[in-house]
């Protein structure tokens, strides 16, 4: 097990996941056009919703990118570890409309695990991550995202407590 490591991934995925929501407050409505660009699945529902934005992608792959060199890692892994977060969320987010849940509707497990799963076995081979160390590491960030989203709250920066 790496411990230190796995504090430093979490530190990113907290990071990458944190972005997104800070930008919105900041930067209002630029480049909040939807990702998907309002399309819709087959079933009629919108492929991830209007809350996924080209800003939230962008700011979270720069602010990792930009992060990890700070704690001592490569940026190209930041930049991994913050598209393969987006790419996590985006998936919860799809099986969420499929599930026919509003956005920002609580889905416990689905709104944490993927964010923080993708990105683990993205840099499972380059950083000698163990399966202990991603489940260490989504356990952790499973936990962590729970408590620091009504933290988030509290301090207006998120919607939802949760």
């Amino acid at each position: 097990m790496q411990p230190l490591l796995i504090l430093m991934l979490l530190a990113l995925l907290t990071l990458a996941n944190g972005a997104p929501v800070i930008a919105k407050k900041m930067f209002g409505g630029t480049l909040s056009q939807p990702l998907d660009g309002g399309a819709r699945f087959i079933d009629g529902r919108p492929l991830f919703g209007a809350s996924k934005t080209i800003r939230g992608v962008l700011v979270s792959i720069a602010a990792t990118a930009i992060g990890a060199p700070v704690i001592g890692l490569e940026a190209s892994t930041g930049a991994i570890v913050g598209a393969m977060a987006m790419l996590g969320d985006l998936f919860s987010s799809f099986v969420k409309r499929r599930l026919n849940l509003s956005p920002g509707s609580r889905a416990t497990g689905l709104d944490q695990i993927p964010e923080s799963l993708f990105p683990l076995l993205a840099c499972r081979i380059s950083l000698g991550l163990s399966l202990v160390d991603i489940i260490i590491g989504v356990a952790a960030f499973f936990v962590g995202a729970v408590l620091l989203s009504r933290v988030l709250y509290r301090l207006g920066l998120r919607d939802l407590p949760y």
